[in-house]
């Protein structure tokens, strides 16, 4: 009767939903794991879990501190225990044994971060060793009420709305190791992927405007959420009105399903514009203004683009007037010129009606719609139309926040273009729809200012390429970096010398991640958690793998890889405006990444090179990265890239390209030797550049140095 009656006051107040099944009948032991959020997490299981016996409730002796809650665990079967303490995990395992469900917290204390904290060893142990079923179960809203231990800067609420998502019963193996204490790490791995697994399994399914909504609900109006070079905070309230406006601007010249250019850079009104053609169900391709008219006119055709928005004050301050007129194949529309198309009548539907509910004024997307088309960099050949759905781009977020503890204390410093894939997901969408700050800025080009507004934003994230990150560590002063928690690296290799001098300079570990477009585009990232120099992390939680070998490549394999965060399907020049959906030779569904990888028995990435970034020299197989790395260590302080050319006699020939003129073929013979390298690693020519072309993203153009463009 008690029972009944507190679980009617708390669905009541929290309106509790259960998602999932109730577990079935397996080996007769049942272990529950649960993400611990809050002091009522065990009050919550314990009321809505549908399990036939009463579990055991294993709790953080912590806990028992609390005089309120020492006085509710009077009521329910409990056991406190120290997780580190492996005499505790013996009684845990002996309640197994006996048939009882122990419902535990791996991570032992509530969290502080709103993320996963710490995961124990001892509670994967007691998995392992016991052989018992587990039900991973998340829970979602408790840390947003003051049951919780976050900071008081964490948006609270008195009632947050509480979700319980059962997920299907699993086992963790034990693990085979030569000793105990390392069948007892790798157990606790193996829990802490399953919790990840479990934080994204179950997010929400949404399109991106919806979760652009949720986020609102969540934080309230008020809250400050974008800055960009105006240095004047937006809310959430103001962007929610701003995209409802741009959105109902853009659809009078647009059609529904439309895919609609944006030529813009990075400030509010782009990503107000992006939002809001989403919510009119508009498909935004966002393009590269540092490719040229050519490049812009091949990615409208690919596309079939035929309306493009673009502004007149950026197309005078990036001087891309002569770009802009050539573009003959696309109707331009600047903003400034189409702003009196908006009525008092389309003002008052913002004011009065869609922004209070905008779910019923608005069309109602699909997820598995087209969200946006982003083009491949075209550092290889020539660039694809790239088409990412909203569940892809929205399950990429959940996949990064499942291994990272971005929070609502964050601000995100965004340089990257939001016409690449790292900046558009990481920078723009998941602090707009997960309550981050984030700072816009136009140009990553700008060394010396970018540390200066990191350090004046009170910035706590940057993302940036290994040549960008280089080049604010050698203009930055040594405090401008005091407030980042976290540097996230990607797009190109972390240059050794880069991490060392942002170690060194600053005391900030560099997590070097690795990603493709057409996966939205990370695809494992090291973190706080799990981090291991000289590779980029372990692969995401939902992502499969398979790695194939090559001939002639003696170590790793060609990297393949398939999940929900993966890609509709390219947009080719050949077939402008079909789509076609992701093949490879590994079946249907699957991407063929292009990258020979190698996977460490911890799970962690090593890209050992591009499969288009290997020569064949006289039968041999030459990766032209170690060719490059060899480069670099003689000489760390310039750049350096390799390209092979075709050769009568070899069949194809390494041409190096340097920054450093003092750089010789006898010195790189030298260090190749040093390496235990052949010969055939070493460059034919050696030839010394003022300075390498980049693409608008900083990666090195390897297509104009092969064919010798702009040198």
């Amino acid at each position: 009767m008690i029972k009944r009656t507190l679980e009617a006051i708390f669905r009541l107040l929290f309106r509790v939903s259960v998602h999932g099944a109730a577990p079935a009948p397996g080996s007769g032991k049942l272990l529950i794991i649960a993400n611990h959020e809050s002091f009522i997490d065990g009050i919550l299981l314990g009321l809505f879990l549908p399990l036939a016996d009463t579990p055991t409730f294993v709790v953080h002796t912590s806990v028992l501190k609390n005089p309120y809650f020492r006085l509710v665990l009077r009521f329910v079967p409990h056991l406190a225990v120290d997780p580190a303490s492996p005499m505790a995990m013996k009684t845990v395992i002996r309640l197994l044994d006996a048939g009882k469900p122990v419902v535990i917290f791996p991570e032992g204390r509530i969290t502080v971060t709103g993320s996963l904290m710490k995961v124990y060893e001892g509670p994967a142990f007691v998995a392992a060793k016991s052989g018992a079923d587990i039900l991973p179960v998340r829970l979602d809203g408790p840390s947003r009420s003051y049951f919780s231990r976050l900071s008081g800067d964490y948006p609270r609420r008195l009632l947050p709305r509480v979700t319980l998502t059962l997920l299907p019963i699993t086992a963790i193996p034990m693990p085979a190791a030569p000793t105990a204490k390392l069948r007892r790490r790798r157990a606790g791995e193996s829990m802490r992927r399953l919790m990840q697994e479990m934080l994204f399994a179950s997010r929400p399914v949404q399109t991106l405007f919806s979760a652009f909504l949720d986020a609102i609900a969540i934080h309230g109006r008020r809250v400050p959420l974008l800055e960009d070079v105006r240095q004047q905070e937006e809310s959430y309230g103001r962007l929610l009105r701003k995209c409802l406006g741009l959105g109902r601007l853009a659809a009078k010249f647009t059609a529904p399903d439309e895919i609609v250019g944006l030529l813009l850079p990075n400030i509010s009104t782009t990503i107000c514009l992006l939002f809001g053609l989403s919510a009119w169900r508009r498909v935004p391709a966002m393009l590269n203004y540092t490719a040229g008219s050519s490049g812009l006119n091949s990615a409208c055709r690919v596309a079939k683009i035929a309306t493009l928005f673009t502004s007149r004050e950026f197309v005078r301050s990036a001087r891309l007037e002569q770009t802009v007129a050539e573009l003959t194949e696309v109707r331009v529309l600047y903003l400034e010129d189409v702003a009196s198309a908006l009525t008092w009548i389309d003002k008052a539907w913002v004011l009065a009606y869609a922004q209070w509910l905008p779910r019923l004024a608005l069309p109602q997307g699909q997820v598995d719609e087209a969200a946006v088309v982003l083009f491949t960099s075209g550092s290889e050949g020539q660039p694809k139309g790239v088409v990412l759905s909203h569940g892809a781009l929205l399950a990429n977020v959940a996949q990064v926040r499942a291994v990272v503890d971005f929070s609502p204390l964050d601000k995100f410093f965004v340089a990257l273009p939001v016409f690449h894939a790292f900046g558009l997901t990481c920078g723009v969408i998941m602090p707009m729809v997960t309550g981050s700050r984030l700072f816009l800025y136009p140009s990553p080009l700008h060394y010396r200012v970018i540390p200066e507004l990191v350090y004046d934003r009170n910035c706590t994230v940057l993302f940036g390429t290994s040549t960008f990150l280089g080049n604010y560590a050698k203009c930055a002063h040594p405090y401008d970096f005091y407030r980042l928690r976290y540097v996230v690296s990607g797009a190109e290799k972390l240059s050794e010398e880069v991490r060392i001098a942002w170690q060194d300079k600053f005391g900030i570990r560099i997590l070097e991640g690795y990603g493709a477009t057409e996966c939205a585009p990370v695809l494992a990232v090291n973190t706080p958690m799990s981090y291991r120099v000289g590779t980029v992390g372990s692969l995401l939680p939902g992502i499969e793998h398979r790695i194939v070998p090559v001939a002639g490549i003696a170590h790793g394999g060609r990297l393949f890889v398939r999940g929900p965060n993966l890609m509709l399907g390219y947009l080719l020049a050949d077939q402008p405006g079909v789509l076609v959906p992701p093949a490879s030779s590994a079946g249907d569904g699957w991407y063929d990444t292009g990258d020979i990888v190698e996977l460490g028995a911890d799970g962690h990435l090593n890209i050992l090179g591009r499969v288009k970034r290997f020569a064949k020299i006289a039968g041999e197989m030459v990766s032209l990265g170690a060719v490059e790395a060899i480069a670099e260590q003689v000489s760390p302080q310039h750049r350096h890239a390799a390209v092979a050319q075709a050769d009568a006699k070899k069949g194809e020939a390494i041409v190096l390209f340097t920054t450093d003129t003092g750089l010789t073929r006898e010195l790189l013979q030298a260090q190749a030797k040093a390496c235990g390298l052949p010969e055939i690693a070493v460059p034919r020519r050696v030839v010394t550049l003022a300075e390498l072309p980049l693409l608008g993203t900083g990666k090195t153009d390897y297509v104009a140095l092969q064919r010798g463009e702009g040198l």
